[in-house]
């Protein structure tokens, strides 16, 4: 059953990936920017993990805690971009690039160059799918992925915060009319967004490991998921996330590993190339 294994292989990193262009798409619905630092998010969830495990820490707050330093990294880009907030798309869209960039210079110096792992989060134990291994890591990370975009679905839809956000995004002058406090709603957007890169790095680290590089080719994939679902549309993502996820799988099975981080690049350009709003563009554009 060697094609079963590639597909739950896929969607065990499809998921990641469709978490990472769900975070472009909740930054660029609020502000119109696409978020280059989207990856090092996901690297600083993961080496922040590992590293308080090192110092000792039990694993709940070192999850925890992960969470809140990669939610304050996306505080102080959200600042930057705020000072800057005269500035054109472009320059901030710079801006983001250069952020990056500083984040894997700073996480070079604080942590090193070294690859690091964690042990699983819930063991090594495995379960037998239609004869396939599957380990219990890759089930919480589908299992924690679809919480995930039910809450995120659940949030927009039925919480005032979540309407408010949605406002935002769709008039920002409109919602200010209607008292709604701009800039703590982007703020939470960039949190949000940190937060959701962080639970993907921590939880794909026990699988993939991780260094201070490893946000490059992540923030390209998930911002092809982005692309590939429908930019703007963050349930998109996950359908883009996964198309992406499962395509490398079988490639890299039945063909070459070799070729796996070429696929998010050949399909980016075929849906660019066919369908320029994206699989789901034209429905739904915005949350």
């Amino acid at each position: 059953m060697e094609f079963f294994s590639f597909i739950i292989s896929g969607v065990t990193v499809g998921f990641i990936y469709a978490l990472v262009g769900m975070g472009f798409t909740v930054i660029y619905n609020s502000s119109g920017i696409i978020n280059f630092s989207q990856g090092e998010f996901v690297m600083a969830g993961g080496m922040s993990m590992v590293f308080l495990l090192k110092l000792g820490l039990p694993l709940g707050i070192s999850f925890i805690l992960a969470i809140m330093i990669t939610s304050l990294i996306g505080i102080v880009l959200y600042k930057l971009i705020s000072f800057s907030k005269d500035s054109s798309q472009i320059s901030l869209i710079i801006l983001t690039l250069g952020f990056a960039i500083f984040l894997r210079g700073l996480a070079e110096v604080i942590f090193d160059k070294e690859l690091h792992t964690m042990p699983s989060l819930v063991g090594d134990k495995t379960i037998d799918i239609a004869n396939t291994v599957v380990s219990y890591q890759a089930i919480l990370i589908i299992i924690t992925s679809i919480i995930i975009v039910i809450s995120l679905y659940l949030f927009f839809k039925k919480t005032k915060t979540g309407q408010a956000m949605v406002a935002t995004s769709l008039n920002k002058d409109a919602a200010k009319l209607m008292g709604i406090n701009i800039n703590k709603i982007l703020m939470l957007n960039f949190v949000i967004s940190a937060t959701i890169a962080s639970i993907g790095g921590i939880l794909l680290t026990p699988i993939t490991s991780t260094n201070y590089e490893v946000g490059i080719m992540l923030g390209l994939k998930g911002f092809s998921a982005a692309i590939i679902g429908g930019l703007g549309n963050p349930f998109g993502a996950v359908a883009g996330g996964l198309v992406l996820g499962i395509l490398e799988s079988l490639i890299a099975g039945y063909i070459s590993s070799e070729y796996k981080d070429a696929v998010a690049f050949i399909v980016l350009l075929a849906i660019l190339f066919f369908m320029p709003n994206g699989l789901f563009g034209n429905k739904a554009q915005r949350v």
